[in-house]
This record gives C-alpha cells, structure tokens and sequence, in this order.
C-alpha cells in the first residue's frame, strides 16, 4: 500500500471546517481509519482511498478551505497523474494510505511565531 504525507493549513475555526470535510471524506469515497489531536492548533487524519477516487479527495481538501504546502501539492497531483495513466483497473482499485496533517492558525499570535523562530535561530 502507497502511503503519502500531507501537510496542510487554514486559517478558519476548526468548527467550521473539520464537520465539512469529515463528510466530504465519506463522500468522495474515503475511510477515516484514525482522527486525533496533536496539538491544541494540529489535528492528524488517517484516511484511505483507492487510486480511482484521489481527485476527488484532492478536490475536497482543496475546497474545503485548506492550503496545502507545496509538498502536498506535488504529492497529489502525481498520483492523479498516475490515475490518469493507469493501465488495467485493477490499478485504479490500488488502495493509497495518506496521513493529513491540519494546523490551524487562528490562534497563532505574533509571539508565539518570534518565539518559534527564535528557538529554530
């Protein structure tokens, strides 16, 4: 099973987003194996999804309001690549693994960003 990494964030309240995209996940034909707090501003999703439906998982995180880093992009747009191109069927019933990792930055404030800079400095 392919596993893949995103990073993600937004800079809307939890509240709004996570009851939308949890649904969207179900609906574009995806299985939350896990959901858990990392933090009081980071939320880990554990999803699996099957090769065939990855644009549309895309577009569910895309339109649920997050941004993704520039990783993640890359990461999704190859495997939509590779649905693309898949040969026989059966590829496209590849189930892929992806860990979603959600920051939520509504309550990052100014120090709290010089203080993380400072200690990476």
């Amino acid at each position: 099973m392919q596993s893949l990494d995103i990073q993600s964030f937004s800079y809307e309240e939890r509240q709004g987003i996570l009851p939308h995209l949890t649904a969207s996940f179900a609906d574009c034909g995806g299985w939350v194996i896990d959901r858990k707090t990392l933090s009081p501003s980071t939320i880990e999703f554990r999803i699996e999804i099957q090769l065939g439906s990855i644009l549309d998982l895309y577009a569910t995180i895309v339109s649920s309001g997050l941004e993704l880093t520039r990783s993640g992009h890359l990461a999704l747009t190859d495997l939509c690549t590779c649905r693309k191109n898949a040969r026989i069927s059966t590829d496209l019933c590849q189930v892929i693994a992806v860990r979603l990792e959600i920051s939520f930055l509504e309550d990052v404030t100014l120090h709290s960003l010089l203080m993380t800079i400072s200690t990476l400095a």
